[in-house]
């Protein structure tokens, strides 16, 4: 039975992916039974080819393949539909997020007693990025912490696990990856944090920069914080007979 569902969005990694792949085995054997789901953004680059190449040996590797690019939540959408574990983590396909470090997210979401633990967020240190790409983030996380309290300090790390049926109950929009510690905490779900380590990308460069980042980050802030207010605040209780 598969325990963990591992989801990779990626489009473009061909450089990276496998080596990814490779690390991640690495990282989890022994540790869960786990699945790794690679879902393809529309990549012209042949990465889908390598992990159907890869397929044959690793029966635990799947590929879903987007028919149009959707972006980043929209792959982590797809993958967590299409999971079979109750639990599933996150990473990013270009290699910044070490997959050695996926055993933080998922352990203690199967830790006995840790039910009320909703979202296991990584929070990247010493991140391997230029400049201009960390004051950006900086500033992005600051405003975002600000306007919703999710009392966390980065949330565009890729490195996150979560329960699959309560992420699945969350409203899906493009981008809504970066808001998961607030919309997890909006349907009474502990989050937990934990620290962990970045690296240089790998081969290829970033599908998005800072100025397209920036401009939907202000139109979604507004939204999230709409939808924060408008939670539902009545919990049911099936009563039995009196």
């Amino acid at each position: 039975m598969v325990e963990v569902s591992i989801v990779i969005p990626a489009r473009n990694e061909s450089g990276n992916i496998l080596p990814l792949l490779d690390g991640i085995d690495a990282a989890c054997t022994g540790k869960a039974d786990y699945e790794v789901i690679v879902v393809d953004d529309c990549s012209t680059d042949g990465m889908g080819d390598l992990v159907r190449a890869r397929m044959a040996g690793h029966p635990n590797l799947r590929l879903i393949r987007h028919d149009v690019s959707g972006g980043q939540s929209a792959g982590v959408h797809s993958g967590v539909l299409a999971a079979k574990g109750g639990v599933v983590c996150t990473l990013d396909g270009d290699g910044q997020n070490p997959p050695e470090e996926l055993p933080k997210l998922f352990l203690p979401l199967l830790a006995e007693g840790s039910d009320a633990i909703g979202l296991v967020a990584g929070q990247r240190v010493g991140r391997q990025d230029t400049m201009s790409k960390k004051l950006a983030s900086r500033l992005a996380n600051a405003l975002r912490s600000w306007a919703l309290n999710d009392k966390t300090r980065d949330t565009g790390c890729g490195l996150k696990g979560f329960r699959r049926e309560a992420f699945l109950r969350l409203p899906f929009f493009n981008h809504m990856h970066r808001y998961l510690p607030a919309l997890f905490a909006r349907d009474g779900w502990q989050v937990a944090h934990v620290d962990v380590s970045h690296r240089p990308r790998g081969e290829g460069r970033s599908n998005y920069n800072n100025l397209q980042r920036g401009f939907v980050g202000a139109v979604d802030l507004i939204g999230v914080m709409w939808l924060l207010r408008r939670r539902k605040v009545s919990r049911p209780t099936e009563a039995g007979q009196g």
